[in-house]
């Protein structure tokens, strides 16, 4: 097993809404899809690694206690949280620095209410 997890789904209530934030914080279009009558909107991962996606319907509830899920932002958190505010989220936690060897981190809160982790190296 190379990775313990292999797929994330991101409750949401406003598709829409959540598309354009995600879509705006990852610099990169989502694609929207209908898998048995649920909408689901891919987040972008080139089919490569751990996929994931927002998922809306009566089962999927947004939550700011529940499960962290960490982005990998690249070399610099700045740009992306640049982005997080103007999209409609907040910034929780500013970028922290975890240790030289670990990189930085920091928290957001999406528009659907979800707490969101992003993760940089420097």
């Amino acid at each position: 097993m190379a990775n313990l997890l292999n797929w994330f789904e991101i409750p949401v209530i406003d598709m829409e809404r959540a598309s354009k934030f995600y879509g705006t914080l990852l610099g990169r279009e989502v694609q929207p899809a209908d898998i048995m009558g649920t909408p689901y909107a891919f987040l972008p991962n080139d089919n490569e690694g751990i996929g994931g996606a927002l998922a809306q319907g009566e089962h999927y509830q947004p939550s700011d206690r529940g499960v962290t899920i960490y982005f990998a932002m690249g070399d610099d958190l700045a740009p992306a949280l640049a982005r997080v505010e103007p999209a409609g989220g907040k910034v929780l936690t500013p970028k922290t620095l975890i240790d030289e060897e670990n990189g930085y981190f920091a928290i957001i809160l999406d528009t659907e209410g979800n707490r969101i982790g992003l993760h940089s190296a420097k």
